[in-house]
């Protein structure tokens, strides 16, 4: 068969036998016997939307505990962790989106560096180490990255990361890109004359607080010197001083070392009251706000000067973030006495974010306001600084009961009708996400932190630089048990167990430290336990594997075709990187109304790939759209479709809410398809089509689409497109540029967004006549000011005068938004092409981001 091997080879073997098993390859440690029953775990839990039993099995440690509250929302938030990963490209390879969508404020691939920090701390536990180390390359390497569009600790992250992964080369070879970082910060956001960083609320991801609404911008104004970003900022410049030092800089360690120290001076100094014992906001300049006569001055904290000055409150939650990086030297602890107070932050489905008391405490009924909601953001900062008070802080106001209380309201806040649940904020007092969970935008939100919460903080597993595992942990005094199984530590696999009378995991009684299967350490009783870990043994270096289908570039190729969309799931969903299987929110795309037995979905590269793996994520709600009877895998060898021989299927029948995973001896296609035949009185559906294989980067590039007599990638000469009206925020030239982008945060488009007119068009000039049959109109839709047309119309130029092109036949029958709608039209001879819409109202104006025109070259 022409481009096909015709045997295994040894790798060939090898690389089926790591797919079938892994989502990705991830670093694999000598395997011991597993302390918990994985399998017993996942089938106890009832939540599950992703059930790749396997994906969890490689890829995340196991938690056990006695209380199952806090056992189902940790299982959860690894789940979540699944919904919001991405595959962007070749060359970047993993990122994770914030919300569930791609918000137009997004950077690259949808990643907002906002919850960065809490994103990297989290993934870092996973077995697999590329999500993590693809993510923390993404910010200083990607473009559109954004990594200062929000205030985040990334330096610091990727400090975190060495300290679990203990990966010294990646670790060093970021050093350039988290100094060039945080000279940026320094640029833009460092008064040398204060000696701090300043900052808005709304960049620090909390728009809408106390400061903010005492100022005309309400939303995001009072910039000021605040406890967030030069907490942040401290705690980066540590990370690089530690990161040079290992890297043998001495130099740039100590300038880091000393930025840090003066940072740490000035929070202590300036944003320090010791009337109200807390850290506090202080604004930058003189504020004064339209209908208050008082002006907050320059250099004040909150309520020391303006409306409200000499008010005993002002507090609010990220008066703990100091803690969160171990800032305050001894003696600022009191601030941690309000803190379960229900006159101040204490709330049952809190914290609240400002103090309950305060003249502007307000519990908002919708999105976004951070004056008195429980933020599951502020929350993970508040729990990660609690721990460090209790580990490295001598203090009375609070101890490890505490510490567990709002760690256990956290956990049931992660609940919406009894089913684990989370969004951007919550009622204090009722745990209702109501006016703060959008369609299809942060349901699911991945803008906290819980996992590496439990690891650090209630297990204990504190990590280091050095060869030393250091276990502490916070659970009850009443507990008889816990369990961290399989957790990936510098090269070993460790299990940390607690059994007080050794009956629960059979491993005898007390607190127990394993590595790769072996007791390193015990104690009869829970206490802070160090022990030198055993040399790990080195692992071989992992073929570099690549997805050839994903498409998040809006680029021709890869290019998905099916036999039939349902015009409610575009089959642009199939091969965005990322995966889930909800009705709602939706990511999918299916064979839903298809008249047809059997249907096929097609991947075409451009070019040929090397690919020895193909995952097909199959829907599965239950009744119409479930995962095929059967389906068949196929390969273009230059002239014919041809089945791939010798597939080796995981699981071997089509399964729904997980990857099915298909080996096979590699071979070098353009092209890949998968034919269905549905089951009876169903339909086929995916949320992800993935082709796997090794390959070198940068990739060699796709050919130039043939057929498409539209297109003109750089806008000069002809095709010519023009508009009747086109919006000053958009280009008409690229309607045909070849790029593709449905995503809000895309801004590749044409729109007639603020036109005076209830009809616009888009018109192409080939410059010559050219024979046409079809057009594919990609729709633009944000849901609001840019939606589809309520209609559409075909012209064509016969030499004099726009004439309707006859035999119009649309699918789908109505216009689409975030979908290829196709037109099919006589045949006609033209030297040019219109398409006129009838706005849908006078609000939402039509959009496109590609118009493809095919006929004859």
């Amino acid at each position: 068969m022409e481009n096909q091997k015709a045997e295994f080879g040894v790798k060939d073997l090898l690389l089926q036998a790591l797919f079938i098993v892994l989502a990705v390859l991830p670093f694999s440690a000598c395997k011991a016997k597993d302390v918990l029953d994985k399998q017993l775990i996942l089938e106890s839990e009832s939540f599950w939307d992703n059930k790749d039993w396997d994906w969890y099995k490689e890829n995340i440690p196991f938690f056990d505990s006695p209380d199952e509250v806090i056992n189902t929302t940790y299982y959860y938030r690894w789940e979540v962790v699944t919904k919001h990963l991405v595959y962007g490209s070749p060359e970047t390879g993993y990122t994770f989106t914030e919300f569930i969508d791609r918000p137009g404020w997004s950077g690259r691939y949808g990643s907002i560096s906002c919850p960065a920090g809490h994103q990297l701390y989290e993934v870092r536990w996973s077995n697999n180490k590329r999500f993590a180390r693809d993510y923390a390359r993404y910010w200083f390497r990607t473009k559109g990255a954004q990594p200062r569009r929000y205030s985040t600790w990334l330096a610091d992250s990727v400090w975190a990361l060495y300290r679990v992964h203990n990966d010294k080369k990646f670790t060093i070879d970021l050093l350039n890109d988290i100094i060039k970082n945080y000279k940026a910060w320094e640029r833009d956001h460092f008064v040398p004359e204060v000696g701090m960083f300043w900052q808005h609320g709304m960049a620090d991801g909390m728009e809408t607080n106390i400061n903010s609404r005492q100022t005309d911008n309400w939303f995001s104004g009072a910039s000021g010197y605040r406890p967030t970003l030069n907490s942040y900022m401290y705690a980066d410049a540590l990370a690089i001083s530690k990161i040079a030092k290992m890297a043998g800089k001495a130099d740039i360690a100590k300038e880091y070392k000393d930025k840090a120290a003066n940072l740490k001076k000035k929070v202590q100094e300036i944003l320090w009251d010791r009337r109200r014992q807390f850290f506090l906001h202080m604004f930058m300049r003189d504020e004064k706000k339209k209908d208050v006569d008082e002006v907050i001055k320059a250099m004040t904290r909150t309520y020391e000067t303006g409306k409200y000055a000499g008010n005993e409150h002002g507090r609010e939650e990220i008066g703990f973030i100091p803690w969160q990086f171990n800032l305050p030297d001894t003696g600022y602890e009191v601030a941690w006495k309000f803190l379960m107070d229900p006159e101040y932050f204490y709330a049952d489905y809190g914290p609240t974010v400002t103090e309950r008391n305060d003249p502007l405490f307000h519990i908002s009924p919708s999105c976004c306001v951070w004056s008195g909601n429980s933020w599951p953001y502020a929350t993970t900062q508040t729990l990660k600084a609690f721990a460090n008070l209790l580990n490295n802080y001598k203090q009375d106001y609070v101890d490890k009961d505490d510490y567990f209380e709002l760690l256990k309201i956290y956990s049931k806040t992660h609940r919406k009708n009894g089913k684990p649940y989370i969004a951007e904020a919550a009622h204090p007092d009722t745990g209702s996400w109501k006016g703060h969970d959008h369609f299809n935008h942060s349901e699911h939100y991945f803008h906290s932190g819980y996992v590496d919460l439990i690891i650090t903080g209630l297990v204990g597993l504190h990590p280091r630089a050095d060869n030393v595992i250091e276990v502490n942990p916070l659970v009850p005094d009443e507990w008889d048990y816990f369990a961290l199984d399989d957790v990936l530590y510098h090269g070993h696999r460790l299990a940390i167990v607690w059994d007080r009378k050794g009956t629960k995991y059979d491993l005898g009684k007390g607190l127990k430290i394993l590595a790769d299967g072996k007791e390193i350490a015990s104690s009869e009783t829970i206490k802070k336990i160090e022990v030198e870990l055993p040399t790990a043994t080195s692992q071989p270096e992992q073929p570099n594997l690549i997805n050839y289908a994903v498409n998040n570039e809006g680029s021709f190729y890869p290019r998905m075709s099916a036999s039939y969309t349902n015009a409610q799931t575009p089959l642009n969903k199939i091969n965005d990187g990322n995966y889930w299987y909800h009705i709602s929110p939706p990511n999918r795309w299916s064979c839903l109304g298809s008249g047809n037995v059997t249907d096929w979905c097609e991947v075409q590269f451009g070019t040929q790939r090397p690919v020895s793996c193909v995952k097909l994520y199959f829907l599965d709600d239950g009744e119409k759209i479930v995962a095929p009877q059967e389906y068949e895998l196929q390969y273009w060898d230059g002239k014919d479709w041809k089945k791939i021989p010798a597939q080796k299927r995981y699981p071997e029948k089509p399964t729904g809410h997980r990857a099915n995973v298909i080996t096979f001896a590699e071979l070098k296609t353009s092209k890949i398809k998968v034919v269905f035949t549905h089951k009876s009185g169903s339909f086929t559906g995916l949320t992800e089509f993935e082709a796997w294989g090794e390959g070198t980067l940068p990739l060699s590039a796709p050919t130039e689409p043939v057929g498409n007599i539209a297109y003109n990638k750089d806008g000069r000469g002809y095709p010519k497109a023009s508009a009747s009206f086109t919006s000053r925020f958009d280009r008409i030239q690229e309607i045909n540029d070849g790029v593709s982008l449905f995503s809000s945060n895309s801004r590749n488009r044409w729109t007639a967004f603020e036109s005076p007119n209830e009809s616009d068009w888009v018109e192409i000039d080939f410059g010559q006549e050219r024979s046409v049959h079809t057009l594919m109109l990609h729709f633009y839709d944000d849901r609001g000011s840019v939606q589809p047309p309520k209609s559409y119309n075909v012209q064509y130029w016969d030499g004099s005068k726009w004439t309707d092109a006859q035999n119009q036949k649309k699918n789908p029958p109505e216009p689409e938004g975030s979908a290829v709608n196709t037109v099919t039209i006589e045949p006609v001879k033209t030297s040019k092409i219109r398409v006129v819409f009838v706005h849908k109202s006078e609000r939402s104006f039509s959009g496109l981001t590609e118009l493809e025109i095919w006929g004859d070259n």
